[in-house]
């Protein structure tokens, strides 16, 4: 068992990430523990992904994700799943966004190495995913000054 606080990832941040990822209307993202859904809902209203796709353990955050997917009328392109990740296939995610821990991201790199296809991208926020090579690593300010980390990995290239 693993427990991961809730976090949300700043707005800037968000963006960032989706934009590093070359998020646009061909991709099917999934966030893994998703909180209140604002990867998925800006990656639906911002970057035009064909799918988005949150899975979250808190039930709280589920139905504050879906209230906020519901209320943004993208309920068509943006889904939130209940439950634990580990335990969910992500195969068809071209994308997966990860704001967790390094220990988390290393349980899930034999995940992503058995379920994800070469190219898909993995984009975290402030933690390595620990063995593999990121691509890039970029830095982002939020609106209150302060600097977060995003690292890219591309499955295929990450070693």
């Amino acid at each position: 068992m693993y427990f991961v606080p809730f976090v949300p990832t700043p707005y800037p941040v968000v963006r960032e990430m989706l934009k590093l990822a070359g998020a646009g209307k061909d991709d099917v993202l999934y966030d893994l523990g998703c909180g209140d859904g604002r990867i998925l809902i800006v990656a639906v209203k911002e970057f035009n992904v064909k799918k988005a796709v949150g899975i979250e353990r808190d039930s709280e955050r589920v139905k504050e994700a879906v209230r906020r997917i519901n209320e943004e009328g993208i309920s068509d392109k943006a889904i939130v799943i209940q439950g634990d990740f580990f335990e969910t296939d992500i195969s068809e995610a071209t994308i997966v966004t990860l704001f967790l821990l390094t220990s988390v991201n290393e349980v899930l790199r034999p995940k992503f190495e058995n379920e994800l296809r070469d190219g898909t991208r993995i984009v975290s926020h402030e933690f390595r995913i620990p063995g593999w090579k990121h691509e890039k690593m970029i830095e982002v300010r939020d609106d209150n000054g302060l600097t977060h980390v995003v690292y890219l990995y591309v499955k295929g290239r990450h070693l």
